[in-house]
């Protein structure tokens, strides 16, 4: 058996492995949860049963924000008062008619669901303290911008407490900008490259995505449009709220990838099982979960998709535009995925162990890491069907002292492999679920 980027190669322009969506949440740590404001507010000298007065300078204070930069940018503040508009569709039709430029794009303002405090007296221990309420709602504003490393993306503040913003950016608008910078010719059609001049090269920038500029250019974003957290006196904390990483394989002609994509497709409905999709996400099914597991088939108008789930995981299958082959592994909670990395336990003490990954922004690094190395190293040490068993065993010793100095765990490889590779996909559809189980 040959992989398929080996078996296809003359009919593949490149491949390529990126992360796609990033919903990135910034909290205050001390503000973020309702035991943290009362003490916040007993230490400021203020009575629990006035904070909705304590709160309303702040949120005036955003609107004013707001309404300055919307002059300063010459843009008008688009309110949308119903939740089946897509925001999206409104940016698109203002880039339209003003043209893609740096800077801020569109500002448009909604009333959303937000969660807050309320103060509240329990009787039975005399206390006076907030409690956290879900079900409320503030005005949010959504502040569109193109920037010059992360490209477009949007800025969501809330204007009541505990001011949770989030952010949203893009991988592949990242490496647009430092292909442009480094003069490496390419084409995109929306979240997908159909060409890249030097695909090695820009694997390379995608594998050295500098997280530290992500975090300053965060950092000036939440001081620019959310100024109130200046008051408080804290640094905000970036966490991974979703994350998308996308692998995808380029055809030249449009025939070659359909020819393909049809046979992996039906192989995939027919072979793939519970059992199956939870190995894809590194875990094994249990009587005791709660979660879903499941397969989905859709065609859609772009094209037709498979879709694996497990809880808040997913991966998927789908042609793009008829020129690429994407496989898309998802997730909402990064915690659902494990590493090898220092644990600090409670007594104080530090051990090195298999745990979940922490969810804050520097975790891109392992992520992409556990999601990118099946497409440099994973495929030829374990896929190919002349490789003996034995053979595979001993490169899988050698590569142990290697993997856990990156994080990465026998039980992290068995995961990486059976999530990004998927089997289906570079095994050119010619090989079963029993078989592949065979070989590792």
């Amino acid at each position: 058996m040959e992989l398929l980027t080996s078996t296809y190669k003359g009919k593949i322009s490149g491949v390529l492995s990126c992360f796609d969506r990033l919903i990135i949440t910034g909290t205050l740590p001390q503000i973020c949860y309702a035991q943290g404001m009362t003490s916040y507010l007993c230490g400021q000298g203020e009575r629990i049963f006035d904070y909705p007065k304590f709160a309303e300078p702040f949120k005036n204070q955003l609107r004013a924000n707001a309404q300055q930069i919307a002059k300063d940018n010459n843009i008008e503040i688009e309110f949308v008062a119903k939740s089946h508009i897509r925001k999206e569709d409104l940016v698109k039709k203002v880039l339209d008619k003003k043209g893609i430029h740096t800077g801020l794009a569109h500002i448009i303002s909604a009333m959303e669901a937000c969660s807050s405090y309320k103060p509240w007296h329990d009787k039975e221990s005399g206390k006076t303290f907030l409690k956290g309420t879900q079900g409320g709602k503030c005005l949010h504003y959504y502040f569109y911008f193109i920037d010059p490393y992360p490209g477009y993306g949007y800025v969501r503040v809330p204007t009541w407490r505990p001011f949770k913003l989030q952010i949203y950016i893009n991988g592949h608008n990242i490496l647009a900008n430092e292909l442009d910078k480094q003069g490496i010719k390419y084409s995109m059609i929306d979240n997908a490259f159909d060409y890249i001049e030097d695909f090695d090269k820009a694997q390379t920038v995608c594998e050295n995505m500098d997280i530290q500029k992500i975090h300053k250019r965060l950092d000036e974003l939440a001081k620019t449009y959310c100024p109130v957290h200046a008051s408080f006196n804290q640094v905000c904390h970036w966490s991974i709220m979703q994350t998308e990483y996308a692998a995808d394989i380029v055809f030249k002609n449009q025939e070659d990838r359909q020819s393909i994509y049809s046979e992996l497709t039906a192989t995939a409905i027919h072979t793939v099982k519970p059992d199956n999709i939870a190995t894809f996400l590194g875990h094994k099914t249990d009587p005791r979960c709660q979660g879903e597991i499941g397969n989905n088939y859709n065609i859609r108008i772009e094209g037709s998709r498979i879709k694996h789930t497990m809880g808040k995981s997913s991966i998927k299958m789908y042609d793009k535009f008829s020129k690429l082959l994407r496989l898309e592994t998802t997730t909402s909670d990064i915690s659902f995925l494990k590493h090898y990395r220092e644990v600090e336990h409670r007594d104080g003490s530090k051990s090195m162990c298999y745990a979940p990954l922490k969810k804050n922004i520097y975790s891109l690094s392992v992520l992409g890491l556990l999601f990118r190395l099946p497409i440099n190293d994973i495929w030829n040490l374990f896929l190919p069907l002349t490789t003996k068993q034995s053979d595979v065993k001993d490169s899988t010793k050698s590569h142990k002292l290697k993997n856990r100095a990156t994080g990465i765990t026998k039980g992290s490889i068995y995961f990486i492999m059976k999530t990004c590779p998927y089997y289906l996909l570079f095994c050119g559809g010619n090989t079963t679920s029993q078989d592949l189980e065979t070989k590792i």
